[in-house]
C-alpha cells in the first residue's frame, strides 16, 4: 500500500470523552445526549424514540462539550469497541456520553467519511481489538484508542475511495433491504397459508377449543435440589427449551416420576407456556424430562386431531396469553380456550404433507436469502479491504 500512518489522536483538533451524565441530571428536554446505542458500524442510529435529554442549566453547570454535524463519535464499548459515525445534523443541540469519544478531525489531514469507512475495516477492528481490556465487557481507554494506527492517503485519494464507497454501500444496502423484504415476504407467504387453512368452516370441518380434543398437562415438578451440572436424564427449563439442556436428574427419579406422574407420548407437541410463548417441540421419545408449569402439552385424542395437524396449527396459533406481573404467561385456561378447526383424519394427513411440502420449499428459499445477505456482508468487507490497500477501482463501484 505504501501509505504512512499516524496515531489516531494525533489526526485530530479534538480528541476528548463525553460527560458523564447521571439519572438525575437528565430531563424531558433540552439538550440531546447521545450514547453509545446511537452509535452504529459507520451509522448514526437517531433512536429519536428513547432519546435523552439534558436541561440548558444542567449543560452550564456540568460544563458539558458540545458537539457537532461533522463531527466523529467513536464507540469505547461493545459491539464492536471502535465503531464509529459521523454525526448527521439532527436538529437539536447535541452531547454525548462518557463512553463516546468525540473526534473532530484535522480535515487538511484526514476526512471524518473516510475514517468512517476505515473503522469498518476488519484491520482497524483487530487493531482496536489488541487495546481492549475487560473479561466479561470489553472497552477501550481513550489513550489507547488513539493509539492506533491510520493510513493516510493524500486528500484527493481520500476524496476518491469515500466516493466509490459510498455509491458502492448504497447499492449494497439497496440489495440488502430488497433481500430482506423477500425473506420476510416468503416466511408471510407461508403462515398466510397456515392462516387459510386453520380458519376454514364448512362440511366435514369441526371446529372445537383445544380442551375438548385433550387434557392439558405438565411433568411432575423437579426441584433445583434434584438436578446437576451433569448426569442420565437431561432437564429441559424454559431457558433451554428446544434447545441444549444445561441440567440432568438421575435415572432413578426420572423412571419413577415418568410411571406415576403425567409423562408425554412419543410425537406429543411440547409448547412453552411462558416467556417467548407457543415454541413448540414434537417429543422424539427419548428420555428427557420437562419443567412444570413452563412447558405443557395437550394429551390430544388422535382419533380427533393427529399431532402433526397441531404441531402445524401451534405455528400461527394466536395464544393470547395473561399478562402477569412480570412476564407474559399461557395459563391453562388460555390454553383450553384456544379454537381449532380440523377435518377428517385423511384430509389432516393430506394438509400437512401439504404444509410440510411448502415449508421446505419455504425453508430452501429463505435460506437462498439468507446467504445472499452473507455474500452481500462479504461483499462490503471485500471492498474495504481493497480500498484500505490502495486497490480500490471504479470497476469495484460498477461490480458492486
Amino acid at each position: 500500500m505504501g501509505w504512512p500512518t499516524f496515531p489516531l489522536e494525533s489526526l485530530c483538533k479534538e480528541f476528548t470523552d463525553g460527560n458523564w451524565i447521571e439519572s438525575k441530571d437528565q430531563s424531558a428536554e433540552g439538550i440531546r445526549l447521545i450514547q453509545t446505542g446511537n452509535v452504529g458500524e459507520g451509522a448514526f442510529k437517531d433512536r429519536g424514540d428513547k432519546g435523552r435529554y439534558i436541561s440548558e442549566p444542567t449543560f452550564n453547570k456540568l460544563k458539558c462539550f458540545e458537539i457537532f454535524e461533522g463531527d466523529c463519535l467513536i464507540s469505547r464499548l461493545p459491539d464492536p469497541v471502535g465503531r464509529s459515525c459521523v454525526l448527521p445534523d439532527t436538529g437539536e443541540r447535541m452531547i454525548t456520553a462518557v463512553d463516546c469519544t468525540v473526534v473532530r478531525f484535522d480535515t487538511a489531514r484526514i476526512l471524518p467519511q473516510y475514517f468512517n469507512f476505515y473503522s469498518q475495516s476488519s484491520t482497524y477492528l483487530s487493531a482496536v481489538d489488541s487495546l481492549t481490556s475487560g473479561a466479561t465487557r470489553k472497552r477501550i481507554s481513550r489513550k489507547n484508542l488513539g493509539r492506533v494506527e491510520i493510513p493516510i492517503p493524500s486528500i484527493s485519494e481520500q476524496k476518491r475511495i469515500v466516493a466509490i464507497l459510498d455509491q458502492a454501500f448504497a447499492d449494497i444496502d439497496k440489495a440488502r433491504a430488497l433481500t430482506e423484504q423477500n425473506l420476510k415476504n416468503a416466511h408471510e407467504l407461508f403462515e398466510s397459508y397456515l392462516q387459510q387453512v386453520f380458519s376454514r368452516r364448512g362440511e366435514g370441518w369441526a371446529n372445537k377449543s383445544l380442551g375438548e380434543i385433550g387434557k392439558v398437562s405438565m411433568c411432575k415438578r423437579i426441584l433445583k435440589s434434584q438436578t446437576s451440572t451433569s448426569g442420565d436424564i437431561p432437564f429441559f427449563k424454559i431457558g433451554t427449551f428446544g434447545k441444549t439442556p444445561d441440567a440432568f436428574i438421575d435415572r432413578k427419579t426420572y423412571e419413577e416420576f415418568k410411571s406415576k406422574y403425567s409423562f408425554p407420548k412419543e410425537g406429543d407437541v411440547l409448547i412453552s407456556a411462558s416467556g417467548t410463548i407457543g415454541r413448540r417441540v414434537a417429543y422424539d421419545g427419548k428420555p428427557a424430562y420437562f419443567q412444570d408449569s413452563n412447558i405443557v402439552w395437550i394429551d390430544n385424542d388422535e382419533n380427533m386431531v393427529l399431532n402433526e395437524y397441531l404441531y402445524q396449527f401451534y405455528g400461527v396459533c394466536d395464544w393470547n396469553p395473561s399478562k402477569g406481573a412480570t412476564i407474559s404467561r399461557l395459563y391453562n385456561d388460555d390454553l383450553r380456550s384456544i379454537k381449532i378447526s380440523f377435518p377428517s383424519l385423511e384430509q389432516q394427513k393430506s394438509l400437512v404433507c401439504m404444509m410440510v411440502d411448502l415449508n421446505k420449499k419455504t425453508q430452501s428459499l429463505q435460506s437462498q436469502y439468507i446467504r445472499k445477505l452473507a455474500d452481500l456482508d462479504e461483499l462490503k468487507k471485500s471492498l474495504l479491504q481493497k480500498a484500505f490497500s490502495g486497490e480500490l477501482s471504479k470497476g469495484d463501484k460498477a461490480a458492486a
